[in-house]
């Protein structure tokens, strides 16, 4: 029955792995999703599945698109990686070069590295800051550029969940003089085909999966595995005084979510379209008969930044490098076949894997959201599969 209810295409060698995928939904772990894997910048797995509502009455098709949280940051990321291997930005540079306002509260030294890594020490906005208000570019880059750090910058990282965004799409926009969302889909995803989106427009709205939240009360502070960090007001205000923000999906669903652009957490797409683009870094710069970087722009990406307990991720040890976590790591509990591996996911449980020495681009996005930080076994065993035919 689960099999009826997968699509799409892989090759013989990797029919584990579509097994794996059609068993997510056979055992009752998925309502729809899409999983896709590039090997040399060819598809070799392209299957999607289920249902795109929670009702089970729209089927999730081959161009269902998802909101998927935080594998946004890795379009961010790349935008900023194209703008550095163009020359026009110096990641080793303080941010306040692009963007003067950004050096008060002591922020002068933080570079956009810094930013790129997590560890500038602006994790969330003093202020009282809301879902509601993520939608106000102006308001949450003006906050942060006002803010002093909550530790000293460079010293560890500190998961940046919604600031990520913000904080290195304010640089693409001072450098470019375009919003980041306009910049990725005229620099990234255009060239490259990619269904992806930072800021979806209104007619695109029929074609997205709707998130179903976690059972149970719904997750504070962005994931339950999230420490709180005292004197950050990145919450709302709850009606017996005390602060959370809780992430409501139903907020998701509404046009003025999906049309800003929220560069941390509301970009849309589906598998295809996240390793698409991805094949672009693990096949040295280049994917779709389109150069974006050169190999040695596209290999930056590897380059060690920050290690160790991150202060926002209750200790978690994590090595960040240029936008992404770089494995092995305790997020990504699969080994890969390279020390080369770049990742990073979405809360519920998208994920984007890049291997950059087996030339590899995985991508995981569904609507049926976990409480995981990022990535999960519905993934992870689509991954290992994967990995598995790989090494055979």
């Amino acid at each position: 029955m689960a099999q009826d209810l997968v699509h799409g295409v892989a090759d013989d060698r990797f029919a584990a792995a579509r097994e794996a995928f059609a068993a997510n939904f056979a055992e009752g772990r998925e309502i729809g999703a899409s999983v896709c894997a590039t090997v040399g910048g060819e598809t070799v797995i392209d299957l999607w599945g289920g249902w795109a509502d929670a009702a089970r009455t729209r089927p999730w098709r081959r161009d269902t698109i998802v909101n998927v949280f935080s594998t946004t940051k890795t379009m961010t990321a790349l935008a900023a990686l194209l703008l550095a291997d163009r020359g026009d930005l110096d990641l080793a540079a303080p941010v306040a070069r692009y963007w003067p306002e950004f050096a008060a509260g002591g922020k002068d030294r933080v570079t956009v590295a810094q930013l790129l890594s997590h560890s500038a020490g602006l994790p969330g906005w003093r202020e009282p800051f809301s879902q509601d208000d993520a939608v106000d570019w102006d308001k949450a880059t003006r906050l942060l550029a006002a803010q002093a750090p909550l530790w000293e910058p460079g010293t560890a990282s500190g998961y940046h969940a919604y600031t990520h965004g913000f904080l290195i799409g304010e640089v693409i926009r001072r450098v470019t003089g375009r919003s980041p969302g306009t910049v990725f889909r005229q620099e990234i995803a255009e060239p490259l085909g990619a269904d992806f989106w930072i800021g979806l427009p209104e007619g695109e709205d029929h074609r997205v999966a709707e998130l179903v939240q976690p059972p149970g009360p719904a997750p504070e502070a962005g994931a339950v595995e999230m420490a709180e960090i005292p004197s950050i007001a990145f919450r709302d205000t709850r009606p017996d005084g005390s602060r959370a923000w809780r992430v409501d999906v139903a907020q998701t669903r509404t046009r003025a979510w999906r049309g800003a652009e929220i560069p941390s957490v509301n970009g849309h797409g589906n598998a295809r379209s996240i390793a698409r683009i991805h094949a672009v870094l693990a096949n040295g710069g280049a994917a779709g008969g389109r150069r974006l970087l050169s190999e040695a722009g596209a290999r930056r990406v590897l380059e060690p930044q920050i290690e160790g307990p991150d202060l926002v991720m209750r200790g978690i040890g994590v090595r960040f490098g240029l936008g992404f976590a770089l494995a092995p790591c305790a997020l990504l509990p699969v080994t890969p076949p390279s020390p080369n591996t770049v990742f990073w996911g979405g809360g519920g449980g998208s994920l984007a894997v890049i291997d950059l020495d087996a030339r590899t681009s995985f991508a995981y996005a569904m609507n049926r959201m976990d409480r995981a930080l990022m990535g999960e076994e519905r993934s992870f065993r689509v991954l290992r599969a994967i990995w598995a035919a790989l090494a055979a």
